[in-house]
This record gives C-alpha cells, sequence and structure tokens, in this order.
C-alpha cells in the first residue's frame, strides 16, 4: 500500500538539518502520494520561510509532481475531511491531508503533526519519521 507524506517531510528535503533530510530524501525516493494542499503549503513555505526566487521553487515543485502521485482535492476529500475533523479532533488542515491520504489507499502518513502510531479508520498509521532524530 502506498504511503503518504505531508507538508513538513517535503520541506525537510530541503531543510539545513543533514539528518532530516535524508530521512525525507529517502521517503521521497519512495515517490509517496501527496496531495494539492502538500504542494500548496510546499510553495509557500520556500517563498516565506525559505526564501527562494520563483523559478527555484517552481522546479522544486515540478520535481515533486513528476515524482510523486499527486492527488487532487474535490468535494469527496472535504467532505471525509469534516467528518474526520468532528470525530478524531483534529485540525481541518490536518483532517485535510488524513482524508487525502485514506481515500488514495494510503497505509502510512508520514508527518510530524499528528501523534505517531495514531491510527484512522484502522488503514491508515501515522509515522513521526524524525522521532529519534
Amino acid at each position: 500500500m502506498p504511503a503518504f507524506a505531508d507538508t513538513n517531510v517535503v520541506v525537510y528535503a530541503f531543510a539545513k538539518d543533514d539528518a532530516k533530510i535524508a530521512i525525507a530524501e529517502g521517503i521521497l525516493e519512495k515517490q509517496p502520494t501527496i496531495s494539492v494542499q502538500v504542494l500548496s503549503e510546499f510553495l509557500n513555505v520556500c517563498r516565506i520561510k525559505l526564501g527562494m526566487d520563483v523559478a527555484t521553487r517552481h522546479k522544486l515543485a515540478a520535481e515533486l509532481i513528476a515524482g510523486c502521485n499527486v492527488v487532487s482535492l474535490d468535494p469527496r476529500v472535504v467532505e471525509k475531511a469534516m467528518e474526520i475533523e468532528a470525530q478524531a479532533e483534529i485540525s481541518y488542515w490536518d483532517a485535510l491531508i488524513v482524508a487525502a491520504a485514506l481515500l488514495s489507499g494510503c497505509d502510512t502518513l508520514y508527518t510530524e503533526d499528528l501523534e505517531n502510531g495514531r491510527t484512522f479508520e484502522g488503514q491508515l498509521t501515522v509515522v513521526n519519521p524524525f522521532v529519534a532524530t
């Protein structure tokens, strides 16, 4: 089953921490699933926090599009996110990530935004790949 990578995992591939870079690159090499939300947040972080110019961040986003399974956000994902937000008591934005991962058939969600080991619907397990770093 495929894995889903949250924005923070993608961003760490371009961070200054060598250990986090190695972990994030290892996840991205496996061509995870990401959503349009992840791409959008990545572009924003590259602009605001990493200070990248337009050409650089667009090149990196194009590489992500080519190297990952990118899923769209549609009304079905939004409805699922609202259900998850209410039931799991997490933020809507985290619920949108979880919903996209679930509806994509993923069994692993790489993120540091949710509790490591938490499961959703008996299918999706949260893994914080940076716990040991």
